[in-house]
């Protein structure tokens, strides 16, 4: 597969959407850009949408928006940064500018409000705009600590209001697939779920913006490693598979945490997570492979086994029936939470209390001691300046054995993990 993945799970949002509420950029008229400032937002009927946070992995957000007006679906509303958005090419001429969250609710909120922002911002910006009655639509992970979340679960309920969160493998018709797969009993009884991720951050992906690699930033928690951001797709989807979607699905957390880049965070983990109906989730995770190769959730039975590749939706099934290959299709997380708010009927496919489970792993790497530095002597280093990215002897190997076997690192012997 060429070019950037389905399932992005880098999250580029930079750490300045986190402004002070109230603030004036240069170019602004009461919260709107001069430039903007009395024209019409693009086009579209239907909800109205404003996306927080356009400067990274949210400029995909205000085009998939851009996309559904043209389709009749909805109205871009608006955007929010702290940054002028002059000169972006993705934000069409006449959408209105607001430097911050605060000054649009107050003047306009929007039906719909997409926040692509810096980890820490989740709950608040997500609780202002619920208790502004807007649906949301938040990026993972959803926040930064257990209590967080119970939080905004009860924000949601308060409100009444529909809160998705951005696992966008939790709207891929391969996972309904495999559990369609499971349930007819042709992989026998699940013995285990295992995640691989081997994938590869350089310098300058953790230089990006203040929080990359922090567990904390100014006292407050970001937990931004490869466990919870760069690869948490593996690890909720792996969790999804063996039927953990609430905090009170997943029974023990068995984390095994190490970095070779110089960061606060994880770079290279390992996790066994034991559900509360005994299924055993393991995941070996690196950004610090060779090379990046598509990260896989494996449901493995006594009669054979699935492989998810969740970033292209495909499936490779292995069982008494032979080999197969199954390409499905996926549900847009915004779009489907357009359905819901049209009928109440539509259940959305990632709720807020859908995470729970993917938010005690969150909370067990949130708590653990800070991760081990890899020993020098089992990195290599590749590249130049921004480019320059560790690799740590055998990870790929390392990874699998984990996902196979169930057990961490240190628990396999890895010599890193001595």
């Amino acid at each position: 597969m060429s070019g950037e993945p389905a399932v992005s799970d880098d999250r580029l949002a930079d750490d300045r959407v986190a402004a002070p509420a109230g603030g004036r950029g240069p170019n602004t008229v009461d919260g709107l850009s001069t430039r903007d400032a009395g024209r019409a937002s693009v086009a579209g009927r239907g909800p109205s949408v404003a996306v927080v946070g356009v400067h990274g992995f949210g400029a995909s957000h205000v085009r998939r928006v851009v996309d559904l007006a043209a389709d009749g679906r909805a109205t871009l509303a608006a955007v929010v940064d702290p940054r002028p958005v002059d000169g972006l090419e993705h934000v069409p001429a006449g959408t209105p500018w607001y430097p911050d969250l605060d000054t649009l609710l107050d003047r306009a909120a929007p039906d719909v409000v997409v926040l692509a922002t810096p980890i820490p911002t989740h709950l608040p910006f997500a609780a202002a705009a619920l208790r502004a009655g807007c649906d949301v639509l938040l990026e993972k992970p959803p926040v930064a600590s257990l209590a967080e979340h119970e939080e905004l679960l009860s924000v949601v309920e308060e409100t009444g209001r529909l809160c998705q969160v951005g696992f966008q493998t939790f709207g891929s018709g391969a996972v309904d697939e495999v559990a369609r797969i499971v349930a007819s009993g042709e992989l026998g009884d699940v013995t285990g779920v295992g995640a691989v991720g081997t994938w590869l951050r350089t310098a300058g992906y953790y230089g990006r913006a203040r929080w990359a690699g922090r567990r904390t930033l100014d006292g407050v928690d970001v937990v931004d490693g490869v466990v919870t951001n760069p690869l948490a797709h593996a690890v909720a989807t792996a969790l999804l598979l063996a039927g953990a979607r609430t905090a009170l699905d997943v029974a023990d957390v068995r984390l095994d945490q190490y970095r070779a880049h110089p960061i606060e965070a994880d770079d290279t983990s390992s996790l066994v997570v034991t559900t509360a109906g005994g299924v055993r989730v393991a995941a070996g995770l690196t950004v610090c492979a060779p090379v990046q190769s598509p990260a896989r959730v494996v449901v493995q039975g006594t009669l054979g086994t699935a492989t998810l590749l969740y970033e292209s939706d495909t499936i490779e099934v292995s069982s008494g029936r032979g080999v197969r290959r199954i390409q499905c299709g996926r549900t847009d997380l915004l779009h489907q939470l357009l359905d819901a708010r049209a009928d109440p009927a539509v259940t959305l496919r990632c709720e807020v209390a859908d995470t729970g489970a993917f938010m005690r792993v969150l909370e067990a790497v949130r708590t653990a001691p800070n991760p081990r530095p890899v020993p020098e002597r089992f990195v290599q280093w590749h590249g130049e300046g921004d480019e320059r990215h560790p690799v740590v002897d055998g990870i790929e190997d390392w990874c699998a054995r984990v996902a196979a076997e169930g057990r961490t690192f240190r628990e396999l012997g890895a010599p890193f993990a001595g």
